[in-house]
């Protein structure tokens, strides 16, 4: 009976007939398919393109509205295969045919349910090829748009295989089609569900249309902060346009693929699941690695190499995943088994149909019984009951094979403390993003990851309360245990600086509980008494440690904890960590034996995901053998470049000794014996010197008195005029504690504003004490003239000396202009520097002196923000953080890198560091080693790194006792001391226009010999009536 309906129909054509068949195929339901013949014979009259066959081709549509109207979903599993036939007719010549197929088809679309996406899809995108006529392709993008409406999430996640298909048909000659296209791209992207994406996707789709707006569409993507995960709709619109960026040809074609790789390395750290972005790997890869090769630029291709080795990271986790696979074939077996019975061709066709939306599901990972009821039942040719029992068994049966591999986590019976996941963010720079972190008490994690990953950011947001998911202070205590002193409370002795902590406070702890405390981790009754201020690194970091046990912490946060600590310290905070059996650590330290010696678990920060290891350091680096990295001291990733030193005045070999100390004695107010006493040093150009001591042997203090910080009680300070020192305290950032609010390259121009080094001016050796004014107010004699013009000897009062310096070579000494009390300009003079010495101006005559040392080490580089940026860049610091980043919002390493290029502008002979290797990683530590070794100045650090200054040092002062005593190699002195000095004169400069100049050059000195011959060779040209210049007049 339906049979013979569908042939009248589609013979006659007839709206009667018609009605009459969607009556019957009502009364009937999807039975009326058990006869095959009905549908071969829709498809056959759709198919039949004769110039006679308009009436078929209409009844057959016709037929075909009339089953879907009657049945609906029930029809979907057998007109399926009639669905690119009805497309077809969308350009048939005949009008009527047009419009009855295009109801047809929208009718037909709008059955879809949002699991049949995949199994309509290819038809859709097979009728957009260009051999077919255009409103058949008008006609598929509108069903794709329609069906993105019904389904968006499904046809969002058909992206990666719509664009491609897409993006041609938005090019098409006719303008109908061009339009078409770009509003189902639209249309499709709506379900986009990424907040970073969003407001870009019409100019990505811009961009894809037209090839002139990539580089700008590039440049916006480029310049966005992506937060979310990034998934693969989000991929499927962006890499056709980073492809294209890849590929340009043009003016800006380095620019542009510099900014591709900037989008691709930021979004693809943001992929959790590599499956989503294999389809895209065979695209971006090859675009990747090509742009890598051709890219001239050194930081361009160094860009373009970080975002290819993110790309092959992902394609690595790709081709590792071993998780199942979700595929028809094995879905419809599963499906036909648990059926069990043998079913005829009706039934098949149906279970077919199911076993694709079944797939869809697993693909989807919806693994919800009642979801998989909804969609599925639709489709089974069995009573509700016996469908039921089959979708049920199918749903559990899928899920247990396509389960997914987990990381088994060790049965342990030690408490959480938190298990939570969050996201965490430095301003607009994301450091860890939805990841997990697992805690449990008792257990010690070292903290791993490169500098500026965030692991002090972590833990300041821990120990602030600003990670989301960690428990409140009120349950779990938390203490950051950092040995920077306060400033507001660095005038307090020690006991007062703990008693002054606002958690100590909140505890009522009595002071005598305190001094016991404190006493534990070695402080002495009198040192209790001592001011903060005048403890080394390695007490401070005690005390720190005793205001945590004051806490009874249940969380330890510990940054760098062993910083300025000798050998017997470090033992001692690897014995208290290992003592805390009922506390949790977490530490970040570059010292690989106390991560080897403490540690029972390793996290790592990496690609913004924070990942748990077992074991120590030795059975992390075993598992991951990149991570060996952090603790070598070598650099594959960065170099840094420290300026050479300047021209100095009379200094012809590297052995001539620059500073000295001779037999000095300091002892610190209150303190009844001398911190160190009969200290006898000298540096030069060629001094490598580590100084070495127990924490408290006065390395520190010694250094401070050879670079004027401290005055001696006892002995002499010197140092050579023209030489420029540049100093790193032990405690770096107090070189710009009061600068935080500026950006490194602002600091630097403050720093040097006047030519000379405002640090510089301001020690001790360069400050008047209030006898030393009252010496300087004294008459000094000087030569004058009476009424009669005859030479007298006058008293004045030297008011202050003026900044000028000359030499006197016949006295070989320097003399400075001074202005008198009641003098005028005119009656300014030069006095010898012995003079102005025994006159109590020894400190000024230093003043003027590191001014003009200062000043000189400015010419070959004008103080201009393009230099200054430069500068830094030589130490590692980038762009983005050297002048568009406040120090406040930098990590530690980045602020000893400002230290140190501060340090380094004015190019010093001599360079003084004291801990250098605090909060530096290995790669920074590798490329400072490298530096070093090839500057030509002199080197004194103060290091507890025994690799570090091995390396470099084969001179040590060995500080005990307060005493010092100099080793070091004799055969590598000998050599240094004998090393002539070999100044690299400044062949050009950069002006503050940007101007390259370039710079005369200083004129070889004469020997006695050479002057005679070119005098009597000039008098003789003088003889013969030849001009001579002045230049040659001034050679002689």
């Amino acid at each position: 009976m339906a049979a013979a309906l569908v042939q009248k129909v589609i013979a006659e054509a007839d709206p009667v007939v018609q009605e009459e068949l969607g009556s019957f195929s009502k009364a009937n339901g999807a039975s009326v398919f058990k006869d095959a013949s009905i549908v071969n014979d829709i498809k056959s009259a759709m198919d039949n393109s004769g110039k006679k066959a308009n009436l078929q081709r209409l009844g057959a549509v016709m037929a075909f509205q009339a089953i879907v109207k009657a049945l609906g979903q029930g029809a979907e599993a057998f007109l399926s295969q009639c669905f690119s036939s009805l497309l077809n007719l969308y350009g048939d010549k005949d009008t009527k045919v047009r419009v009855a197929a295009e109801g047809a088809g929208k009718e037909f679309v709008q059955l879809f349910g949002a699991h049949s996406v995949a199994r309509y899809l290819p038809y859709l995108l097979e009728s957009m090829d260009s051999s077919k006529k255009w409103q058949t392709v008008v006609g598929a993008l509108s069903l794709l748009s329609d069906l993105s409406v019904i389904a968006p999430v499904p046809v969002a996640h058909q992206l990666g295989a719509i664009v491609p298909v897409v993006t041609p048909a938005m090019n098409d000659v006719k303008d109908e089609v061009k339009n078409q296209a770009t509003k189902t791209l639209t249309d499709c992207c709506e379900a986009i569900d990424n907040k970073d994406i969003e407001p870009l996707i019409p100019a990505i789709i811009e961009a894809i249309r037209s090839i002139e707006e990539v580089p700008e569409c590039v440049q916006k993507l480029a310049s966005t902060t992506f937060v979310q995960i990034v998934e693969g709709p989000a991929l499927a619109i962006t890499v056709p346009l980073l492809v294209r960026g890849l590929r340009e040809r043009g003016k800006a074609i380095t620019a542009t693929r510099r900014m591709c790789a900037v989008v691709i390395n930021n979004m693809s750290k943001l992929v959790e699941e590599p499956p989503e972005a294999a389809p895209f790997l065979p695209l971006l890869l090859p675009a990747l690695e090509k742009a890598t090769e051709e890219v001239s630029d050194p930081e361009a291709r160094g860009v373009c190499e970080k975002a290819l080795l993110q790309l092959n990271k992902i394609k690595a986790a790709v081709d590792e995943d071993t998780n199942p696979k979700a595929d028809l074939a094995s879905i419809h077996a599963c499906l036909v088994k648990k059926i069990g019975a043998k079913m005829d061709a009706y039934q098949s066709t149906q279970v077919e149909f199911a076993a694709a939306i079944v797939t869809s599901l697993c693909v989807a990972r919806v693994f919800n019984v009642d979801a998989w009821k909804k969609f599925v039942t639709p489709y089974m040719p069995f009573p509700a009951a016996q469908s039921a029992k089959v979708i049920e068994e199918t749903c559990t049966q899928c899920e247990t094979d396509l389960k997914r591999k987990e990381v088994v986590e060790e049965a342990d019976d030690a408490e959480v403390l938190c298990d939570c996941k969050f996201t965490l963010a430095y301003g607009s720079k994301i450091l860890l993003h939805n990841t997990d972190m697992k805690l449990m008490r008792g257990y010690r994690y070292g903290l791993l990851g490169g500098n500026d990953c965030g692991k002090t950011t972590l833990m300041r947001a821990i120990a602030n309360e600003q990670v989301e998911g960690f428990p409140p202070a009120s349950e779990l205590r938390t203490v950051f245990v950092e040995a920077d002193i306060l400033g507001e409370l660095s005038d307090l002795c020690n006991i007062d600086y703990v008693m002054a902590d606002e958690r100590v406070k909140a505890a009522k702890i009595p002071k005598e509980k305190v001094a016991e405390t404190m006493k534990t981790v070695g402080f002495t009754d009198h040192m209790l008494g001592n001011g903060v201020s005048t403890l080394s690194g390695g007490w401070r970091m005690k005390l720190a440690l005793s205001r945590a046990m004051l806490q009874r912490a249940d969380i330890l946060l510990l940054d760098e904890p062993t910083n300025h600590l000798d050998v017997i310290n470090v033992a001692w905070v690897k014995n208290y960590l290992l003592s805390l059996k009922t506390v949790t650590s977490i530490i970040v330290s570059h010292d690989s034996g106390l991560l080897d010696d403490v540690c029972t678990h390793i996290l790592q920060i990496e690609d913004l995901k924070l990942k748990c290891f077992k074991g120590n350091l030795s059975a992390f680096v075993a598992k991951v053998p990149a991570a060996k990295s952090y603790f070598e001291l070598k650099s594959e990733k960065q170099a840094f470049v420290l300026p050479q030193p300047g021209f100095l005045e009379g200094v012809k070999s590297k052995g001539k000794a620059l500073m000295k100390m001779s037999g000095c004695a300091f002892t610190y107010p209150g303190n009844p014996k001398p911190t160190i006493s009969g200290i006898t040093v000298q540096v030069s150009l060629s001094s490598r010197v580590a100084c070495v001591g127990v924490n408290g042997a006065g390395k520190s203090t010694m250094i401070k008195l050879l670079i004027g910080e401290l005055e001696p009680q006892d002995g002499v300070v010197w140092k050579h005029p023209h030489v420029r020192v540049g100093y790193i305290a032990q405690h770096a950032f107090t070189h710009i504690e009061n600068h935080l609010d500026k950006t490194p390259n602002q600091y630097i121009q403050w720093r040097y504003q006047y030519g000379d080094d405002k640090e510089a001016l301001v020690k001790a050796n360069l400050t008047l004490t209030e006898e030393e004014e009252k010496k300087c107010r004294q008459p000094v004699l000087v030569d004058g003239t009476d009424s009669k013009g005859n030479v007298v000897k006058l008293k004045k009062v030297v008011q202050k000396l003026t900044g000028q310096r000359r030499e006197n070579k016949k006295m070989k000494e320097y003399e400075y202009e001074v202005a008198f009390e009641g003098g005028s300009f005119d009656n300014q003079v030069f006095i010898s520097q012995k003079t102005l010495e025994r006159a109590g101006f020894t400190k000024h005559c230093n003043f003027v002196n590191e001014k003009i040392s200062a000043r000189e080490g400015m010419y070959k580089r004008p103080l201009t923000a393009a230099n200054v940026e430069k500068h830094l860049a030589n130490v590692g610091l980038e762009a983005e953080y050297a002048t568009h980043h406040r120090m406040s919002a930098l990590s530690g390493g980045q602020k000893v890198k400002v230290v140190l290029a501060a340090a380094m502008w004015n190019q010093p002979h001599i360079v003084i560091l004291d801990e250098p290797t605090n909060y530096l990683d290995r790669d920074s530590l590798g490329a400072l080693a490298a530096a070093i070794r090839v500057f030509e100045g002199g080197i004194v650090m103060i290091t507890h790194n025994n690799q570090f200054c091995s390396e470099l040092c084969p001179e040590t002062w060995v500080l005990e006792n307060g005493r010092l005593d100099c080793k070091g190699d004799p055969e590598w002195m000998k050599h240094a001391m004998n090393e002539k000095t070999e100044f690299k004169a400044v062949e050009e400069m950069v002006d503050a226009m940007g101007n390259t100049v370039k710079v005369k050059q200083p004129k070889k000195e004469l020997s006695r010999q050479e002057k005679k011959k070119r005098a009597k060779i000039r008098a003789a040209r003088i003889a013969r009536g030849e001009e001579v210049s002045t230049d040659e007049e001034e050679d002689l």
